[in-house]
């Protein structure tokens, strides 16, 4: 079993929005994640706080095909 069958099939991102957040966004999808919806912005009255929500397909996870 690989460490990417260990994967939840829901993450959502959170974080500045900043290039570390891009990256970690880059990251989720070279591991096999898909975007899910739009990304989500607000204010804390400091920075711009961005979220993404990914997702895997089960088909994806440990060779489980959907039913």
């Amino acid at each position: 079993m690989s460490d990417q069958d260990d994967l939840p099939r829901y993450r959502l991102l959170t974080g500045p929005d900043d290039a570390d957040f891009c990256r970690r966004v880059s990251e989720a999808l070279a591991q096999g994640y898909r975007l899910h919806g739009s990304p989500t912005m607000t204010f804390d009255g400091r920075r711009v706080i961005v979220g993404q929500a990914v997702v895997r397909d089960e088909g994806r996870l440990g060779g489980v095909t959907p039913v």
